[in-house]
């Protein structure tokens, strides 16, 4: 069975054509930079890359260019069996991996407004394939499934309880797909079984989150009802008093529309720095000198301490810490200030072989009480996965 995964993320789009069951990659490609000048796409198979550097204004105009691209050069669109999509926010409604139908796509909208970056998206690629692949099944799975497991105490917000009762408002987390990868594929590392480890991962993309996986349980998960909440993110505030929001729409007088807005998308690294939403321009402004790009990347490092020592704390104690995501692979420097003053957590890491880390990767010391990994996520595998598992048992 060939299976096309799309992930459409905030600012990104990956993709991936999957052999099912041997879990071979034939194809795989991405769109960055997406709604910039000097947008890129590459896409590639073992025998060629195809690279394309062009302005592209969003979603929409990156999948229909990556489509055709695929068609064009690396794959008969036709032998394409199944799609597969990477889905943030279902609420309460939708978490399970499921086929699209009207229900579901009806959910994503319903639920836009908590993850504005990434439901709009998702309906895209949908309608988009449904568009390019007109008979074909389509599977989403959630981010959201992995942390079904939490508490009612850790996903309760303490409000009155009829806005849980009326509207589901609650902790939901997000990047579930991410952890699921990561924590498993630690375990096989260390060969040792899920069940017996308490990790702490921390995905550090354009969206972060932090999670806390409790032998083979998700119990605490930084981002909320929306992915807005806990690390300071690329544009996204992450935790705030929630009236200093209400102070700042005082004062502007902004709308409930304004103030969301500012919060997702003219806050975080870019806020504070003022220089952009890409974390490597941060860090090469902050080598020159900067003053601002630097305490955006203080402040990012700081909560990223902060949430590894509150989940170490609510686990009784840390035996494996995971970085993932673009920042969390590729920055040597972040992952070191990270790190640095958790000392006393068992948490030693290796400068050698953390400046030496350019894919999967064990960056602590021999001695270290701790496991520290760098484990470039592999979402579209899991999505690979359910989707064959569902269009093969329903």
């Amino acid at each position: 069975m060939r299976i096309l995964v799309l992930n459409c993320g905030g600012s990104s789009i990956k993709l991936k054509v999957f052999d099912l069951p041997s879990e071979r990659v034939l194809i795989q490609g991405s769109v960055t930079r997406l709604g910039k000048e000097d947008a890129f796409l590459v896409i590639s198979s073992p025998e060629k890359t195809y690279e394309q550097v062009t302005s592209i204004p969003d979603h929409r105009a990156g999948l229909i260019l990556a489509l055709e691209s695929l068609a064009t050069g690396f794959c008969d669109l036709s032998t394409i069996d199944v799609i597969g999509h990477r889905l943030v926010h279902g609420g309460e409604d939708y978490y399970q991996p499921s086929f699209v139908d009207d229900g579901l796509k009806t959910a994503l909208e319903k639920y836009a407004e908590l993850a504005p970056l990434h439901n709009p998206p998702n309906l895209i690629g949908i309608r988009l394939c449904e568009e390019f692949f007109p008979q074909l099944p389509q599977v989403g799975v959630f981010d959201s499934a992995f942390n079904q497991t939490l508490a009612p105490s850790t996903y309760i917000y303490a409000i009155p309880y009829r806005y849980y009762e009326q509207y589901r408002i609650r902790r939901y987390g997000f990047h579930g797909i991410t952890f699921h990868y990561m924590t498993s594929r630690a375990a096989e590392l260390l060969h040792r079984p899920l069940e017996s480890l308490r990790i702490v991962s921390l995905m550090l993309g354009s969206g972060c989150t932090a999670n806390a996986c409790k032998f083979g349980r998700s119990v605490e998960i930084s981002t909320g009802l929306t992915p807005t909440e806990g690390l300071v993110q690329s544009t996204r505030s992450g935790d705030i008093d929630p009236l200093a929001v209400t102070y700042i729409m005082k004062k502007e007088g902004l709308t409930s529309q304004q103030m969301d807005n500012l919060l997702n998308k003219e806050a975080g690294w870019l806020g504070i720095s003022g220089v952009s939403n890409d974390m490597r321009e941060i860090e090469q402004a902050a080598k020159d000198g900067h003053a601002r790009a630097q305490l955006a990347i203080d402040a990012f490092t700081h909560r990223c301490r902060k949430y590894i020592g509150a989940y170490a704390a609510a686990m009784g104690g840390i035996d494996v810490l995971i970085f993932s995501g673009g920042v969390g692979e590729k920055s040597s420097a972040l992952r070191a200030q990270i790190c640095s003053g958790l000392e006393f957590l068992g948490i030693d890491i290796d400068p050698h072989s953390n400046e030496q880390c350019e894919d999967e990767r064990l960056i602590s010391t021999a001695n270290s009480p701790v496991a520290v990994f760098v484990i470039p996520t592999d979402e579209e595998l899991v999505i690979a996965r359910e989707a064959y598992l569902l269009c093969t048992t329903s």
